[in-house]
C-alpha cells in the first residue's frame, strides 16, 4: 500500500498540476490573481497547436497502422455508449429530471481536450511513452456523446420541441477541433522537416504554457464552484465524482481488450473520464435550451475537472499499468 500511495504522490507533485492547485486556492481565498481573457485565449491556442502537431509527427515517424483505426473505433463506441450510463446514473443518484440528465449526460461521453493535454504531459514528465494517433481518438470523442444526449432527450423528456438539434457545421466545425485535427495533419505531413522549424515552439515552451493556463483554469474551476454550488446536491456532487471513475474504467477495459501500451492506455482512460465544458455546453445551449446550464457547467467545469487534474490524473496513471 505505502508503493502505491508512493507513485500516485510522485505523479502528482507535478508543476502542472499544482499550478492547477494554486488557481483552485486562489479562487477559493477570492484572490484577485487572474490571467487576462486574450492571454488565455492565445494559450488555449497553443496548446491545441503544439499537442496535435506532435501528435502528427508522432504518427508520421511510425506510420499509419491498424491500431490507429481500432482506438478509434474504441473512442467512438465508448464516447457513443456512456452516455447512457450517465444518463441512468443521474436519473438514480441526482433524481435528476430526464432534460437536464440527458444534457449533463452529454458532457460526460464527450471530452475535455485541458485534461488530455494536461495527461500527455504528465506522461512525458514521468516517461513514459504513449501513441501519437491519440491525438486522432481525442478529436473523434467530441461528436458521439452530442448525438447520444440528443436522442436520450428526444426519447425520454416528453418535451419533443425543447430537442430541435444541432446544425452539423456547430458540430464539426467546432474550433478546438478543427484546430486540433488540423494541426495533426499538417504535422503528419510536414515530418521531420516542419517539426525542425516549430520545434522551439511547440515543444520548448510547452509545459511552461501549460502551467500558466491550468493555474488560470484553476481559478475558472474554483468560482465556478464557489458561485454555483447551491445547485449541486449530494446527488449531483457524487455523480460528479463517480462517473470520471466509472468511465475511466471503461476505457481501462475497452484499451486492455484492444493492446494499447501503458501510455495509450491511460490517454484512453483520461479522454473516457473527463467532462467537455467548452464544446459540448455549446452545442447545448442551442440544441436543449431548456435544459439548466448552471448544473451542467458546474458539474463539469467545478467538480469532475477539478478531481479529474489533481486525484484522477494519477490515479488513472497508475491503474494503467496494470492493463498494459
Amino acid at each position: 500500500m505505502s508503493a502505491v500511495l508512493d507513485t500516485l504522490t510522485g505523479n502528482l507533485m507535478v508543476p502542472t498540476i499544482l499550478f492547477f492547485v494554486l488557481g483552485l486556492i486562489a479562487a477559493f481565498m477570492r484572490s484577485d490573481l487572474s490571467i487576462p481573457e486574450g492571454a488565455a485565449k492565445f494559450m488555449s491556442l497553443y496548446l491545441l497547436l503544439a499537442i496535435g502537431f506532435k501528435g502528427g509527427h508522432s504518427l508520421a515517424e511510425h506510420g499509419l497502422r491498424s491500431e490507429l483505426l481500432v482506438a478509434i473505433l474504441a473512442g467512438l463506441l465508448l464516447s457513443f455508449l456512456i452516455p447512457f450510463l450517465a444518463f441512468v446514473l443521474l436519473r438514480v443518484m441526482a433524481r435528476l429530471d430526464a432534460m437536464n440528465a440527458a444534457a449533463v449526460a452529454g458532457h460526460y461521453g464527450s471530452i475535455s481536450i485541458v485534461t488530455f493535454v494536461a495527461a500527455t504531459s504528465l506522461l512525458e514528465l514521468s516517461g513514459v511513452a504513449f501513441d501519437g494517433y491519440m491525438v486522432a481518438v481525442a478529436a473523434s470523442m467530441e461528436v458521439p456523446a452530442i448525438l447520444s444526449a440528443l436522442w436520450i432527450a428526444h426519447r425520454y423528456s416528453g418535451d419533443r420541441e425543447a430537442t430541435g438539434g444541432v446544425p452539423a457545421r456547430e458540430l464539426f466545425a467546432n474550433g478546438s477541433v478543427l484546430l486540433l485535427t488540423g494541426a495533426f495533419v499538417i504535422g503528419a505531413v510536414t515530418q521531420d522537416k516542419g517539426m525542425q522549424m516549430i520545434a522551439p515552439f511547440v515543444v520548448t515552451p510547452f509545459v511552461g504554457i501549460l502551467c500558466l493556463f491550468l493555474l488560470d483554469m484553476g481559478i475558472s474551476a474554483g468560482r465556478s464552484l464557489s458561485a454555483n454550488r447551491h445547485m449541486l446536491n449530494p446527488g449531483l456532487f457524487s455523480f460528479g465524482l463517480v462517473m470520471p471513475i466509472t468511465g475511466a474504467l471503461l476505457g481501462w477495459a475497452a484499451g486492455s481488450m484492444i493492446g494499447l501500451q501503458t501510455g495509450s492506455l491511460f490517454l484512453l482512460m483520461v479522454l473516457a473520464a473527463s467532462a467537455s465544458y467548452i464544446a459540448v455546453p455549446a452545442a447545448m445551449r442551442i440544441a436543449l435550451p431548456k435544459a439548466e446550464s448552471g448544473i451542467y457547467l458546474t458539474l463539469s467545469l467545478g467538480v469532475t475537472f477539478p478531481f479529474n487534474i489533481t486525484v484522477g490524473l494519477p490515479l488513472y496513471l497508475w491503474l494503467a499499468g496494470f492493463g498494459a
